[in-house]
């Protein structure tokens, strides 16, 4: 879902994005404003206008709605479609914020109609906003209005990224005629179950709650908005829109601080956020509130969630993703199971690219990548010309021979910094390689003895053998484990370097962290595709977490996190059930898997940390066994990670083939 507030709606080439600058001089403000006026009077030149168009829902509700299409009508055209809940109002120059008009203009020159559509509840469309949670027929709806209008052929595509993304898929699963292809990009949010992966949205992981929405709903729930009556004729709207944009204004939060605060349901109200769907039950809306939900509630079926076991896809995809989001693993295990699952000539038309930036970063690729401390390469990739291939040919019937031309997974692999192509996901020949946890009792901190044993047949300069002895670290929820870069979006000023890969050694100094480090390698290794760590655990409480990082440990001893993940431990027996810990009774924990693509060259190392909190890119666990989520006492957990031939602690990752 999110960046900053209101900055981000799609990002690439085709994003409609609305973009964000610092604050500008009057000179370049005049700039701005003579680039913005020279757009719109090409787009009068070329393009029939429609902006402020309200379309009507079947519960009454009207949508706003901005059209631009050519100006023949001697011929139907194909509609690029994007719904949001991010502003694209089409005139703002004020402190930083620009439409740039170009987007639309390219499509119309390109012989598309381009739609860009409110969700409900947000600036000038009507009724209430439910975070995934507007009616499926909403979409049928729209489709349905499109693919009926005098301009169109009756074919839509859509697009969009993060939210202008998470609702495509189950959209999709309506199977409504005039849906023609969906070009999703980092749309975790939008996935309820799949696979390994019952995260309700990017809202858990592992059963915790992943706080880094929280932030992005205080923004966004905004039941109670300025409203244009019902019935304000549409050129009032458009007049209307020249001078209120509606976009929110907010005292600003020092959200860093705002999420420590207990207890959790209380954190937008405290930092004088309104009322909304994360923790209070809102009229119009799916469920109960966000924050009181199990994974398992009835609740997430209830609105716009893609949930896979119920909602078949049978269009053709074009998958966009991205190795530093909080949406890698779900958005590559949906990729897989429509792949798998699609009906007919759709089956074979789902592809995918995954790029080695943060959420929604396609386009900040340059020939010197850098996410967080890291420098990726070069890392473009003509994203533009890509999606209106596809376009051509599914929305407008060309034989251009894309699909015959395009591999059906491009991914970036960092390390090689390169990228390359498979037919699959993992690629074709990738193998699973096991390694085991081992230390004399001491893996506390990167100086601790803490090791990651590879099999006899990896090609490593072992080390002498290391006694198994159980590891053990103390979990202090009042004193968690800061997170630390790493695989987020929308993080507000919250965890240090916006994500992506930072050293991690100074964390690494934590006493409350284990490290695990292998061996160098005498030969290059990549990486390439799912990480499933097993850990054997007990602790002297009812219920507490443990999470874990990969990191590529270079030559140099500089140690870059590449994927993270967690377990509540009340769920480790599955997210429909509830099971509490006996004190230092030891338990079999398979977390949730992580992804990555990342070449470790000869030198290198793999190290695994695993600590009891990843905080605030998930919540703590006050570790009583409660609700969590309005408990404001904490109970210190003393928690150990066993890893003997009775207790195998591992990691397993996947080996590409060279």
């Amino acid at each position: 879902m999110r960046l900053p507030l209101t900055a981000l709606l799609l990002l690439t080439p085709i994003a409609f994005a609305q973009g964000r600058r610092a604050p500008m001089s009057p000179e370049e403000t005049q700039a701005l404003i003579a680039k913005r006026q020279s757009i719109e009077k090409q787009l009068e030149d070329i393009a029939v206008i429609d902006r402020k168009v309200m379309v009507p829902m079947r519960d009454g509700i009207h949508v706003a709605t901005d059209i631009y299409r050519p100006k023949d009508t001697t011929k139907t055209y194909p509609i690029i479609f994007s719904r949001t809940p991010y502003n694209f109002n089409f005139w703002d120059v004020r402190l930083g914020t620009y439409r740039d008009m170009s987007q639309e203009l390219d499509a119309v020159k390109r012989g598309y109609v381009l739609i860009e559509m409110n969700e409900r509840g947000h600036f000038f469309s009507e009724g209430n906003y439910d975070i995934l949670g507007a009616p499926l027929t909403d979409a049928d709806d729209q489709f349905n209005w499109m693919g009926t209008q005098p301009w169109s052929n009756g074919k839509v595509g859509l697009i969009g990224c993060s939210s202008t993304a998470e609702w495509q898929m189950a959209a999709a699963s309506l199977g409504n005629k005039h849906l023609t292809t969906i070009i999703p990009q980092s749309f975790g949010a939008g996935v309820g179950k799949v696979g390994p992966y019952n995260e309700q949205g990017n809202w858990y992981r592992g059963g915790a709650v992943q706080m880094l929405f929280i932030d992005w709903l205080a923004g966004e729930q905004n039941q109670i908005r300025p409203n244009f009556p019902p019935g304000t004729s549409q050129a009032d709207l458009i007049q209307g829109s020249k001078l209120f944009d509606l976009s929110i204004s907010p005292p600003p939060v020092d959200w860093a601080k705002a999420f420590e605060h207990l207890p959790e349901k209380d954190i937008i109200s405290a930092a004088g956020g309104p009322k909304g769907i994360f923790s209070d039950k809102m009229p119009n809306t799916t469920g109960g509130a966000m924050i009181e939900r199990t994974p398992n509630d009835p609740a997430w079926r209830k609105g716009g969630l893609w949930q896979s076991d119920t909602m078949p896809i049978n269009v053709p995809g074009f998958w966009f993703m991205t190795w530093y989001d909080v949406s890698i693993g779900p958005n590559l295990a949906a990729y897989n199971f429509v792949r798998s699952t699609a009906k007919g000539e759709a089956a074979n038309q789902q592809y995918a690219v995954i790029a080695p930036t943060l959420h929604c970063g396609y386009t900040r690729a340059t020939e010197h990548t850098v996410v967080g401390e890291r420098d990726m390469g070069d890392a473009r990739l003509d994203w533009g010309a890509m999606t209106y291939a596809w376009f051509d040919h599914f929305l407008k019937g060309e034989d251009n021979k894309f699909l015959e031309k395009t591999p059906k997974v491009q991914y970036y692999t960092m390390g090689l910094n390169k990228w390359q192509h498979s037919e699959t996901w993992p690629p074709e020949g990738a193998k699973p390689v096991t390694l085991t946890l081992a230390s004399a009792g001491h893996a506390n901190t990167l100086h601790g003895d803490g090791k990651l044993i590879f099999p006899i047949s990896v090609p490593v300069r072992r080390s002498v053998p290391t006694p198994d002895v159980p590891d053990h670290f103390t979990y202090d929820p009042m004193h968690p484990t800061p997170s630390y870069g790493g695989n987020v979006c929308c993080a507000a000023n919250t965890i240090p370097g916006m994500g992506g890969a930072l050293d991690q050694r100074k964390m690494e100094e934590r006493d409350d962290i284990l490290v695990y480090t292998s061996d160098p390698l005498t030969e290059p290794m990549e990486l390439s595709g799912p990480i499933t760590a097993t850990l054997y655990v007990s602790s002297d409480v009812k219920d507490t977490d443990v999470t874990v990082k990969l990191i590529d440990v270079d030559a140099e001893g500089k140690a870059y996190n590449l994927d993270e993940t967690i377990q509540r431990l009340r769920y480790r027996e599955g997210d429909d059930k509830m099971v509490w810990m006996e004190k230092d009774k030891v338990y079999k924990v398979t977390l949730t898997p992580m992804n990555t693509s990342n070449l470790f060259p000869a030198g290198h190392r793999i190290r695994l940390e695993v600590a009891g909190s990843n905080f605030p890119r998930f919540d703590r666990n006050l570790n009583t066994g409660g609700n969590n989520y309005d408990e404001t006492t904490a109970v210190t957990a003393h928690t150990a990670i066993h890893h003997s031939t009775q207790y195998p602690s591992t990691i397993t990752v996947t080996v590409a083939k060279h």
